[in-house]
């Protein structure tokens, strides 16, 4: 069994540079930034001349991009990809970036997000007689950009993203240019940079923050950038449609430093922790964070109601992604070996645990319990977004519909599961004004079930 706790996840982050000689170790540095968007996999690929080198692996950026890896992926232009997936399918014929030679040269790819279409265009591809290697709606773009015809690469992608429904931030490399295109909804965050006269683009800007480079500007819904040896050069070739950013970006998936859609991810989050004390106020003695994700909310929490703030849960960082033996009575350690709690802090007194989510529900019921048997006379659980209802299909991993606690109970029910005295969820209205946003640009289908597009079943789910 794979401990895991229970939180949603994001598939992937992705890097890329162009223009500068340390190409493929500034890619490494970004990747190690944004390795919390996926821990599973790994890889670069670097253009020198007129080639591509490639290496990707299953592990983490420290463990599969070694120095001696680097010196082999030479050139002055690169992209990255880490990766989280989806159970079952974590092969290294899954790793990205993938690389291929077609009629239009030589072509690398990675991809955060999701191509909801992309079981469909698989099999009209391969009725045509394409081969696949992998199982990654990245994959078909590729294969449908191969067989695309065109003057040239760049305009194969137009046509092939012209046609793609879907949440996709994408680069592109070849050996003359580096291609960042993000999708016209905007569903993912993609931002570009500037690093000692050579152009960057990462998911996020906390990649940037890592190698000292200069923050420029958030690459916009439906833009195209084409970086060459002639500079930056910027277009909107797509149809235009409504912005869906993804909200869930601000409560968990970015890290706190980073700022996603123009607007500081910590500050979202004090915000929200602020206004959920507003909105589900309890008298108690503690305010204790579920570590990490509930940091920032908890503090934000603690300052709108005066009660005292203490970090009483410890996270090991260094457990990682451990598998365990399935037998019960090992599994019943599971979420014991990523928190344990402070005894003399707790005990004897009314607490208020803060998290960002809750998933299936199973951690917040077994760190209640914890928080119990560490002699608190109260627990009270508070959480800083609505109930997730709903799965999504725009570049998160998440369970099943029916998998999700708040789709089958209502919030009194659980608080029941979880063990809780009492459970509270920020308001959508609440959530969307700490983070600055408006409900008409943002997605949250994973909160009401209404999405931006239609799904792979035809209809909106």
């Amino acid at each position: 069994m794979e401990l895991v706790l229970d939180k949603l996840h994001e598939e992937c982050g992705i890097f890329g540079i162009f223009g500068h000689r340390e190409a493929s170790t500034l890619t490494q540095l970004g990747l190690f930034a944004l390795q919390h968007r996926g821990q599973e996999a790994c890889g670069i690929v670097s253009a020198e001349g007129d080639d591509l080198y490639q290496h990707r692996a299953i592990g983490l950026v420290a463990d599969v991009l070694n120095p001696d890896i680097l010196k082999k992926l030479t050139g002055s232009s690169a992209i990255g990809h880490t990766r989280y997936s989806t159970a079952g399918k974590n092969t290294i014929k899954e790793v990205q970036p993938f690389s291929v030679t077609c009629q239009h040269g030589k072509i690398a790819v990675c991809h955060n997000g999701n191509l909801p279409f992309a079981d469909q265009k698989r099999a009209e591809l391969e009725k045509a007689g394409a081969i696949f290697s992998s199982t990654s709606d990245t994959e078909t773009i590729l294969h449908a950009i191969a067989r695309t015809p065109a003057k040239n690469a760049v305009e194969a992608i137009e046509k092939v993203l012209s046609e793609t429904e879907g949440a996709y931030c994408l680069l592109f490399l070849t050996p003359t240019a580096l291609i960042a295109v993000r999708d016209p909804r905007g569903f993912r965050p993609l931002v570009l940079g500037k690093f000692q006269g050579a152009w960057c683009v990462a998911s996020e800007t906390c990649a940037f923050d890592l190698m000292d480079a200069e923050y420029v500007r958030e690459v916009e819904p439906g833009e195209m950038l084409i970086i060459d040896a002639d500079g930056v050069h910027s277009s909107k070739p797509f149809e235009r449609k409504a912005h869906s950013v993804c909200t869930f970006e601000h409560v968990y998936f970015s890290r706190p430093d980073s700022t996603i859609f123009g607007r500081s991810v910590n500050e979202s989050r004090h915000k929200m922790g602020r206004q959920l004390a507003v909105e589900q106020p309890v008298e108690a003695d503690l305010i204790v964070p579920v570590p990490d994700s509930g940091v920032a909310a908890a503090i934000g929490f603690a300052a709108e109601s005066g009660i005292n703030f203490r970090q009483a849960i410890i996270r090991n960082h260094y457990v990682g992604r451990t598998f365990i033996e399935p037998s019960q009575s090992i599994r019943s350690f599971g979420v014991r070996l990523k928190l344990n709690p402070i005894k003399d802090l707790i005990s004897g007194r009314r607490v208020v645990l803060v998290d960002d989510s809750i998933v299936r529900g199973t951690t917040s019921k077994k760190i209640v319990e914890m928080v119990r048997e560490a002699g608190a006379k109260e627990v009270h659980m508070r959480i800083s977004c609505p109930p997730t209802a709903h799965s999504c299909y725009y570049g998160v991993d998440t369970p099943h519909r029916k998998d999700l606690i708040a789709s089958r109970m209502t919030i009194e029910e659980t608080c029941q599961y979880i063990g809780a005295d009492s459970l509270g969820y920020l308001s959508l209205e609440g959530m969307l004004a700490s983070i600055g946003l408006d409900a008409s640009t943002t997605c949250s289908a994973c909160w009401t079930g209404k999405y931006p597009t239609l799904v792979a079943n035809g209809q909106a789910a």
